[in-house]
């Protein structure tokens, strides 16, 4: 890890976290999960630190992912950073959504896959006029993860499935529509958002009490920001993805004519099949469990897909070499049997466990 690429600092009673690859749009790095879980923790135990504050460098990106080449590059080496990288990276994601003082995620920027995990997890999370927020997943052949599997089903109506099976884009006005931001703030004003959060006075003991002081000040800032977008195609959205099959949406899709549906259902299609269908199910059994039994399902989604063929063909073809054509195996939903869904499902070879102990990395070394 290049040694800024993830700074700590403290002011007042705040830990302040700053992503820091700009050019990389703060995608995460094991080593920047690694050390990032291990400061959390440290900071759970020092009375000093009252609340954390999360926020990446530079005016584009919260955090747009984790590294996806090197994942990729290791998969084709055989090499095991595939399933330590995703049992790191939910490690940390389980640290955030259990985090006992307040945890403020400045979503000032694209936020998607591990970016969003650090922040949509956290119980403060605050959009701006520049929040870009999605699941891309299933357009490079994986699936919505770091915690989706508990948050999209707990979305207003079909909107999580809407995400999941089209990566669509929300801004602003739309992250704090869906419930995924708590606040919105414009982005000019964080800098006097985090000397307010700094200057409140926060308890060493009273958790509860940090909590309710860290709302109140996120409340004085937090704006109206206007009419959200996606409420324009809620009904409709409802119909066509209140279906019980991928297939169905899209038929309904079709029925439902009209410019969104046919832009919906042209983003659908050119999305992995075994993607589709897998996230499908994904959501359907995301709405029944707990946050920690999601997470421990994603680990075993995420080792079935290191398996496979389409993430490391999916990468290649939209992030790597550009070309767009990415060879899905198999090319048609109807080749994806139930079978086929369910073995992305079964346990794998070690099973995601939840501990107080820093992540397995540090724990071996």
């Amino acid at each position: 890890m290049v040694e800024d690429d993830i700074l700590f600092d403290r002011t007042g009673g705040l830990g302040l976290v700053l992503l820091n690859r700009p050019k990389a749009l703060n995608a995460l790095t094991l080593e920047m999960v690694d050390v990032f879980d291990r400061q959390l923790l440290a900071w759970a135990q020092d009375c000093a630190v009252r609340a954390v504050v999360v926020e990446g460098a530079g005016e584009r990106a919260f955090a747009a992912g984790g590294d996806i080449q090197r994942i990729c590059e290791a998969g084709w080496a055989g090499d095991s950073y595939t399933s330590t990288f995703f049992w790191d990276e939910y490690i940390l994601d389980w640290r955030v959504f259990h985090y006992p003082k307040p945890y403020v995620a400045l979503i000032d920027g694209i936020a998607m896959g591990g970016g969003v995990g650090v922040s949509v997890l956290g119980s403060h999370r605050v959009a701006t006029e520049r929040t870009v927020f999605a699941m891309p997943e299933t357009g490079i052949g994986f699936f919505p993860d770091v915690g989706a599997t508990w948050f999209l089903p707990r979305l207003p109506g079909k909107l999580g499935l809407y995400l999941a099976m089209t990566g669509a884009r929300l801004g602003g006005a739309d992250s704090y529509y869906a419930g995924i931001a708590t606040h919105y703030v414009p982005s000019a004003r964080l800098v006097e958002l985090k000397a307010a959060l700094a200057a409140a006075p926060l308890d060493g003991k009273d958790i509860e009490v940090n909590h309710a002081e860290v709302s109140a000040v996120l409340d004085r800032f937090s704006e109206n920001p206007g009419p959200p977008p996606v409420a324009q195609i809620r009904a409709a959205m409802e119909r066509c993805f209140s279906e019980t099959s991928v297939e169905a949406v899209l038929d309904a899709l079709e029925g439902e004519g009209g410019e969104w549906a046919e832009k919906t259902r042209n983003a659908m299609l050119a999305k992995a099949p075994i993607s589709l269908k897998v996230a499908f199910e994904q959501y359907r059994r995301g709405g029944t469990l707990d946050f920690d039994a999601a997470l421990a399902l994603e680990y075993r989604m995420s080792q079935a897909f290191m398996r496979g063929h389409d993430f490391f063909e999916g990468v290649r073809a939209l992030i790597l070499d550009k070309d767009n054509r990415p060879a899905w195996r198999p090319g048609a939903l109807s080749e994806v049997t139930a079978d086929v869904v369910a073995g992305y499902f079964s346990p794998a070879d070690e099973e995601l466990a939840f501990d107080n102990n820093p992540v397995r990395r540090f724990a071996e070394t």
